[in-house]
């Protein structure tokens, strides 16, 4: 139990998507972020190894149109209507909306001219600005269309994996896709594109950061969302984080040189240093050279 409080959660930022069924699994699938002029092809908020350059040229739309798919799995659509904090305890989809709501209470607060980005759950494949996608990219955020994309599934698999699928884990995640977000308002998104696999880790690193910017506020304050946060559920996180680190998901055979999300350490590390104070100008992993 993480939320604290009763009632209704806001879902007017979040809607439900995909075709239903499949689902699991990592690799396979492509996406491209397309859309405005000079936007560079690449992928930007998968939370595993997955090299951009492998899967860069697929699937990529020149402007995005609202997605059929979207809103189109109704028993879905319900389900995230009738969340509640209360069910946001218990059930996947009801958390992932009550963190986006924790998330735009928080960031507004940090950051000036933050505007929400939209949050579609869906299951299966789905059209996206970016491209089809699908379950099995895991979470990923879109910047052509400004939406972060879940399948509630993910979960699992992520424990399979040696991560936690505990509340906070899970929030970390959904954490994690919005500061993809924030670094697109900002323009980060861009300025790592432009830098290969080395912009793409830094990316990661950074929004592991932010992700621990937004746990430090998260329980504090009157209109705080989250109870406490305790060790155990840092710990968590932090198990999480280890758990998809570059070297990690690669093993033995692990090339730095391969990277695009950061090794188990740095992943853990830069979370560590967003929640030691809440102060998001200390993640920028572009001004050093020591991640």
């Amino acid at each position: 139990m993480t939320f604290q409080g009763s009632g209704g959660l806001d879902t007017s930022g979040v809607r439900a998507g995909g075709s239903g069924g499949g689902g699991g699994g990592f690799g396979g699938g492509k996406i491209a972020i397309g859309g405005g002029a000079g936007l560079l092809l690449t992928i930007v908020a998968l939370l595993f190894g997955i090299n951009p350059g492998d899967i860069t040229g697929g699937g990529g739309t020149s402007a995005y149109q609202q997605s059929n798919d979207v809103g189109s799995n109704e028993a879905l659509q319900q389900q995230i209507d009738d969340c509640t904090i209360e069910l946001a305890n218990t059930s996947d989809v009801c958390r992932i909306v009550a963190t986006t709501n924790s998330l735009n209470k928080v960031w507004p607060t940090l950051m000036k001219g933050y505007t929400a980005p939209k949050t579609v759950i869906f299951s299966g494949s789905i059209n996206t600005g970016c491209g089809a996608a699908s379950s099995a990219m895991g979470p990923f955020y879109c910047p052509a269309d400004e939406t972060a994309y879940f399948d509630p599934s993910f979960f699992a698999d992520l424990k399979r994996m040696g991560g936690s699928d505990g509340p906070l884990a899970q929030e970390y995640v959904v954490a994690h896709e919005f500061a993809h977000h924030i670094e697109n308002l900002t323009g980060v998104l861009a300025k790592g594109q432009r830098m290969g696999n080395e912009g793409s880790v830094r990316i990661e690193l950074q929004a592991d950061c932010l992700a621990g910017v937004w746990a430090y506020h998260a329980d504090k304050g009157p209109d705080a969302m989250l109870e406490p946060l305790t060790d155990e559920q840092i710990d968590s996180v932090i198990k999480t984080a280890r758990a998809i680190g570059d070297d990690t998901i690669q093993g033995a055979r692990s090339n730095p040189e391969s990277w695009t999300h950061g090794s188990a350490d740095q992943r853990v590390r830069w979370f560590k240093i967003g929640y030691a104070d809440g102060d998001p100008r200390r993640c920028d992993t572009f001004a050093t050279n020591d991640l």
